[in-house]
């Protein structure tokens, strides 16, 4: 079994649900976070600490997929999420060695 986490814009979010609608899930959860990446990392110091000027945000969706269906589902998530600008958000595929 895989947890696939998925960090996209808001505008997105609700398309990607749409899609992973009849995708066969073990399980999922959507939150929303706010952060940067590239196209905001820039840092400033202030009194010896740094410090972010600006948070992007953005809907993160975790799953839980079956190995054999990774693919399929991951097929889905970038159909809708590709944009090719930047921002288009990240996808982080990890093991899941077990779930109780």
């Amino acid at each position: 079994m895989k947890q696939v986490v998925t960090v996209v814009a808001p505008h997105l979010a609700e398309q990607v649900l749409v899609a992973l609608q009849r995708a066969p899930l073990e399980g999922l959860s959507v939150l929303e976070v706010k952060g940067y990446g590239r196209q905001k990392s820039y840092l400033d110091q202030y009194q010896d600490t740094e410090y972010s000027e600006a948070f992007v945000p953005k809907v993160e969706i975790t799953l839980w997929v079956d190995d054999s269906r990774l693919d399929d589902v991951l097929d889905k998530i970038v159909a809708v999420t590709r944009t090719g600008r930047i921002g288009d958000g990240k996808i982080m595929i990890l093991p899941v060695e077990d779930c109780l």
